[in-house]
């Protein structure tokens, strides 16, 4: 089984236009299927999931989309977190936080803090994230952790302890949802031999038995890591 799955939730405005809805509502939908897939990677065993929900590039959408997301991602907040805990859910949110409103930023520390302790599985949620941003403040973070040293001292195993989502394995399956082949600036790093999975199905859409499918299909995936042996 793998042990990290991260999915970037793509197609929710796609599965809102097709029922001649607003985009918010599309949202919406994306965000009520989180609650299943969490459930069925936790009754599966899977211990880390990464959920890519807003991306340092989305800020470039709509005002009033963005307004929406960030509205909606309050609520999620507010109505998941007592959820989240009774069931063991960890939640960690990862990203540029700084750009969020005080009562956003608020809620993110209260609901971290709430579920710290819980072991079933820890769900990360990328929001104002991507990848170029997570090593670069990593390098950043070891230079001032270390600022009489050079970048000449700096190796792949100490910026890998600055990241992020340093707590996490690195990722061993990436799905991407809505029929679209490439990973969007979504962990660069931690995803550099992920086994990648893409799917039609727009992320409102994606089941857990279509988790099933794309489990099952990494399962019988030949993985090297760059030896000629596979592992």
């Amino acid at each position: 089984m793998p042990q990290h799955i991260a999915i970037i939730m793509d197609g929710n405005r796609r599965w809102a236009k097709k029922r001649f809805l607003p985009a918010a509502l599309g949202h919406a939908a994306g965000a009520k299927r989180v609650r299943d897939i969490v459930s069925s990677c936790a009754a599966q065993g899977i211990a880390h999931l990464s959920l890519f929900a807003f991306s340092t590039e989305n800020w470039k959408r709509p005002e009033e989309e963005v307004s929406s997301l960030m509205s909606l991602f309050m609520t999620y907040l507010q109505k998941e977190v007592d959820s989240m805990n009774e069931n063991g859910v960890r939640l960690k949110v990862v990203g540029d936080k700084s750009r969020f409103s005080p009562a956003l930023q608020e809620l993110i520390v209260r609901a971290e803090t709430m579920t710290a302790a819980n072991q079933a599985i820890t769900l990360t949620v990328c929001a104002n994230y991507g990848g170029r941003w997570d090593m670069i403040q990593a390098a950043q973070a070891w230079q001032s952790a270390h600022p009489g040293q050079s970048l000449q001292d700096l190796t792949e195993e100490a910026l890998a302890q600055h990241l992020s989502t340093s707590y996490a394995p690195e990722v061993d399956l990436l799905i991407r949802t809505g029929g679209e082949s490439r990973i969007s600036n979504f962990m660069l790093w931690q995803a550099a031999y992920a086994e990648l999975f893409y799917t039609d199905d727009l992320w409102p859409d994606f089941t857990p038995k279509r988790l099933t499918k794309a489990i099952d299909w990494f399962q019988h995936r030949d993985r090297r890591f760059g030896s000629s042996a596979p592992i």
